[in-house]
């Protein structure tokens, strides 16, 4: 399809869009081709942790770019080493492998995996993970992911994962063979519909993969960099894992992962992993702003003080229509409808001006800013009540 002024079918064709063009950002509001505003609860799915086009993000981007853009990952740059060193001062890890999407990341993580497995387990390979996991879209991670809709597709699968039931830690027991080198999970599960780990249950991880001896692997793509109110999301168990990926809030808007390991599992030899932009100095520019405005304290206080009164006010609302229970932590948070109609009030948001995601068809799941502000909660809430109100959910819940 092509307009006057978007020919939309020359980008392929891979999801279904409204045909809205965004032309500006700012904070929590996007702006279209028409001048259209829309508050925005997506934030590129958790992507934009301090909003659209942030001061801190744009400036570090300019300053950057009059310096150095890349002089390839074969030398050294300045900004990729203070960035490492940054993340390995703020965490639990101390080598850092920096690529451009979560899925590389996740990616590298299941190579470092295997390669520890090679040199430490006599060749053990196989990695469980969990159903209803998502861990990207190369080959490799949509083989670890537990997204029923990627069973059948892109045959045949990479081999050697195995699944387990999240928050049940003697169906991952069972799981462990020989040939067992690690467990991954997110510790929340945001895809299928912000399904949390419990604390517990990673604490019970932790000693079980120890005393197999096997590796534990944090996928934080969307949990990590303040997300859920702590940097990382490994530190509300109290507990650290042996690897940890990021990707998303990372970058804030530009791409941006990392592939973190302690000294133990860090075990590529030269040639096993590399790439053309990994560590590119203007994305790991943003990357150190975005730690620096991240990391701060008193944000990371904001974060979970705004994802309580976030939570409180989708509970109102659940109790007012008759809906279900709201799940996940800090500013990633569900709200269980209980019925099929959560791409409708998606899509009538839409109209109204609101950006809301539905991972599940009886899902929504809200991922602004970490920044959002009370009021902008309160707009996104308003808009929300009002539809609800007028499709009557409460009469047709059971």
């Amino acid at each position: 399809m092509t307009t006057a002024t978007h020919p939309y079918d020359a980008l392929m064709d891979i999801t279904a869009r409204p045909k809205a063009v965004f032309v500006r950002g700012a904070g929590s509001y996007l702006w279209d081709d028409s001048r259209k505003r829309y508050l925005d609860f997506v934030q590129g799915w958790a992507v934009n942790c301090l909003g659209h086009s942030p001061p801190a993000i744009a400036d570090a981007l300019a300053t950057q770019a009059k310096r150095l853009l890349t002089p390839s990952p074969a030398f050294y740059n300045e900004t990729s080493l203070k960035l490492a060193q940054a993340l390995v001062a703020n965490s639990a890890f101390d080598q850092v492998f920096f690529a451009n999407s979560g899925a590389e990341a996740n990616e590298g993580a299941i190579k470092l995996a295997r390669k520890y497995g090679s040199l430490h387990k006599g060749g053990a390979f196989e990695i469980i993970s969990f159903e209803g996991g998502f861990h990207g879209r190369t080959l490799a991670t949509m083989s670890a992911s537990g997204k029923k809709a990627f069973e059948p597709l892109f045959e045949p699968k990479v081999a050697g994962f195995k699944k387990a039931k999240l928050n049940d830690i003697a169906s991952v027991e069972k799981l462990i063979n020989d040939n067992t080198v690690a467990v991954m999970l997110e510790p929340i599960q945001g895809e299928s519909g912000v399904w949390p780990a419990t604390d517990r249950f990673l604490q019970e991880l932790r000693a079980l993969t120890e005393a197999h001896g096997l590796l534990l692997i944090f996928d934080e793509i969307q949990t990590g960099m303040g997300r859920t109110g702590k940097l990382f999301h490994y530190e509300h168990a109290g507990i650290a894992p042996d690897i940890m990926t990021l990707g998303k809030g990372i970058g804030g808007g530009v791409p941006l992962a990392a592939l973190l390991a302690t000294e133990r599992a860090a075990c590529f030899e030269h040639g096993d992993q590399g790439g053309t932009f990994n560590g590119n100095p203007i994305m790991c520019a943003v990357g150190l702003a975005v730690l620096d405005e991240v990391g701060k304290p008193d944000f990371l206080k904001a974060v979970t003080e705004t994802g309580l009164l976030l939570e409180s006010e989708l509970q109102k609302v659940s109790a007012r229509h008759g809906l279900g229970g709201v799940r996940g932590r800090g500013l990633l948070l569900a709200l269980d409808l209980k019925l099929p109609i959560a791409p409708g009030i998606v899509a009538q948001a839409f109209e109204a001006g609101v950006l809301l995601n539905a991972p599940q068809v009886d899902t929504l799941r809200f991922m602004p800013a970490l920044n959002v502000t009370r009021a902008e909660i309160a707009e996104m809430i308003d808009c929300l009540d009002a539809i609800l109100t007028k499709a009557g959910a409460a009469r047709r819940v059971a």
